[in-house]
């Protein structure tokens, strides 16, 4: 079963020892990557090709809606291995527009399991709901919803113990909140950049 993914996979591993000899055994050898990935789930974003990195150079966190819950293991198993394992010095927040957990978060409909956990979306639609309720076009609100939501889940990270403990630590790291477009292919830096506890407070 599933002999087409097999070969892909032996095609792919022959293309990275065309190009490069050693490239498994450096991999073997260490993982080293600078930069940690707190994305979505959706099979259209694929966090390693976007940025045009190999394996080993950026660790990956995923989830539907790309959100960073203060009370969530998993989450928070990530980012402390990053931060205090791997050294990580740069964490990318990356939502991306058309995010179907975005809509599913504030249409109305009740799915079960996933209405817990993409609550926090409707909180930042609650928290902004006369800005988004000024946007008429249904598409450009949760464009902008998906926006709202990265610097959200900015502030989640870089509010977190693990991150604040690392400052104190004088250790280089920044927390960024970007957002891709399937449309284009390309990245948007929203501007949010936290390197230090005296600028999180710009994230409101």
């Amino acid at each position: 079963m599933l002999d087409h993914l097999k070969r892909n996979n032996r095609e792919w591993a022959a293309r990275k020892i065309a190009g490069d000899a050693d490239f498994f055994r450096r991999l073997v050898r260490q993982q080293a990557p600078e930069y940690l990935w707190i994305g979505c789930s959706d099979s259209r974003v694929p966090a390693n090709e976007i940025v045009g990195l190999d394996p080993g150079e950026l660790f990956v966190h995923r989830n539907v809606a790309n959100l960073a819950p203060p009370q969530d293991a998993n989450y928070l198993s990530v980012l402390q291995f990053a931060v205090e394992v791997l050294k990580v010095k740069h964490i990318l927040v990356v939502g991306h527009y058309g995010c179907g957990g975005i809509a599913a978060a504030v249409d109305g409909r009740r799915r079960g399991l996933v209405d817990h956990w993409l609550h926090p979306i409707r909180e930042v639609y609650r928290h902004h709901q006369r800005e988004l309720e000024a946007i008429a076009n249904a598409t450009a609100r949760l464009d902008r919803l998906c926006e709202l939501n990265v610097i959200s889940q900015a502030r989640n990270v870089a509010s977190d113990v693990f991150v604040q403990d690392a400052w104190k630590r004088s250790q280089e790291l920044s927390v960024h909140g970007w957002v891709y477009s399937l449309s284009t292919g390309l990245i948007t830096d929203l501007d949010v950049t936290v390197r230090g506890p005296d600028a999180l407070a710009r994230l409101g």
